[in-house]
């Protein structure tokens, strides 16, 4: 229990050394997973300080090199006690501190609190106005149909009732989604109930009624009609930074995480998702899941992620260094260059516990593994041998 406080002391001072002169130190949020490994890399790389905050002293980006572990509050369940520990970190720092989170818990924390954080942090997203509006799967489905955009066949019912209706006008299977995706993922672990029969149906509306479910129509066809675009808007509307890839596999499959994924430009999906962003006059990082919809040719839009994804390591190897070109943009300074290449290119969760390995033609990136930063990839390795074993 001593290890927390003494990690803390530790790196709040090396932050005031480090943001005292040279390159002002970046925050990762919640790097427990490989999208918060992802940015510890690319911001390290580029000669970035990167202070690593996580409330699990095991988060695997703990164990980068790039990175100086903060164990901080959870953002979650301790959003005031989080926000007081952020602010004391900025006020050590002495600069304002660009910040990137990687789950919606993080980002919304800050976001909620940018104004008792003015001058302490900055962050790639707007403010809490527009950010909620965005966070609302409902919102941005009737923002994307003003848009032009296309979308799943919806409902919203009012009772189990309406619900069980939609599902027979929708025909089985449906997805039964909620518009508040945060309480839903963490009481959960997952994004959406798919439903094969009334009753399953509802069984979901009952589980999903605190956080207004929505019965959806399952778009038709495999894990690899999931096209995302990842972007960097500026405060202007300016795509600083685009990538445009899709998921080749996902875990679990139908409705789950990218496991696999491939750079692949679909100039009609960016022009779309370019379109819904603008629809809310977003700026910062996001990225936007569409399907394609084999019945029609057309692309359907999943989701919007006000923040950097799972695979957004990909969109880096490709040219596209989102948290470096954000990271620039927020100190006022020129972004580098970002022009997507590498298309075809592939990256993997190779090792996951209790799956199969994702092996892939090389050359392809790990999720994990990386030559010049080796020691995630030994503890990732140790997890997994673990669960062989049990």
């Amino acid at each position: 229990m001593e290890a927390e406080p003494r990690g803390r002391r530790r790196v709040e001072r090396a932050a005031v050394n480090d943001g005292s002169a040279g390159p002002v130190p970046a925050v990762v949020l919640d790097v427990g997973w490989v999208n918060g490994l992802a940015a510890i890399r690319s911001l390290g790389r580029a000669g970035i300080p990167v202070l690593a905050l996580d409330h699990r002293p095991s988060a695997l980006g703990f164990r980068s090199r790039y990175a100086e572990q903060v164990v901080c509050p959870d953002p979650h369940s301790d959003e005031a006690g989080f926000v007081r520990f952020l602010a004391k970190l900025g006020r050590r720092v002495g600069r304002p501190m660009p910040i990137f989170a990687t789950h919606d818990e993080g980002l919304n924390a800050v976001a909620r609190n940018l104004p008792e954080l003015d001058g302490l942090v900055v962050a790639p997203c707007p403010a809490w106005e527009t950010l909620s509006l965005v966070q609302s799967k409902r919102v941005q489905l009737e923002r994307a149909e003003d848009a032009g955009v296309g979308i799943p066949a919806t409902r919203n019912p009012a009772s189990a009732g309406e619900a069980r209706a939609a599902g027979e006008e929708l025909g089985f299977p449906v997805l039964v989604k909620p518009s508040d995706p945060v309480g839903f993922k963490q009481r959960y672990r997952r994004q959406a109930f798919r439903c094969d029969s009334p009753a399953e149906l509802d069984d979901a509306y009952a589980s999903a009624q605190a956080f207004g479910p929505m019965v959806q129509e399952l778009v038709p066809g495999g894990d690899d009609r999931l096209y995302t675009v990842g972007s960097y808007l500026a405060r202007d509307g300016r795509a600083l930074g685009l990538f445009c890839g899709r998921k080749l596999r996902q875990m679990p499959p139908g409705i789950g995480t990218c496991r696999v994924g491939e750079a692949v430009w679909v100039e009609e999906v960016v022009e779309a998702a370019l379109r819904l962003l603008r629809a809310f006059d977003y700026h910062g990082l996001s990225q936007v899941e569409f399907k394609h919809d084999t019945r029609d040719g057309t692309y359907k839009l999943m989701e919007i992620n006000p923040r950097l994804w799972q695979w957004h390591g990909l969109a880096s190897a490709c040219g596209v260094d989102l948290p470096r070109i954000a990271y620039a943009d927020l100190l006022g300074d020129e972004p580098p260059s970002a022009e997507m290449d590498g298309n075809r290119r592939r990256w993997a969760i190779t090792l996951l516990p209790g799956a199969a390995p994702a092996w892939q033609r090389p050359p392809y990136v790990d999720a994990v593994f990386a030559r010049d930063d080796p020691k995630p990839a030994a503890v990732h390795l140790a997890r997994v041998l673990r669960g062989v074993f049990r």
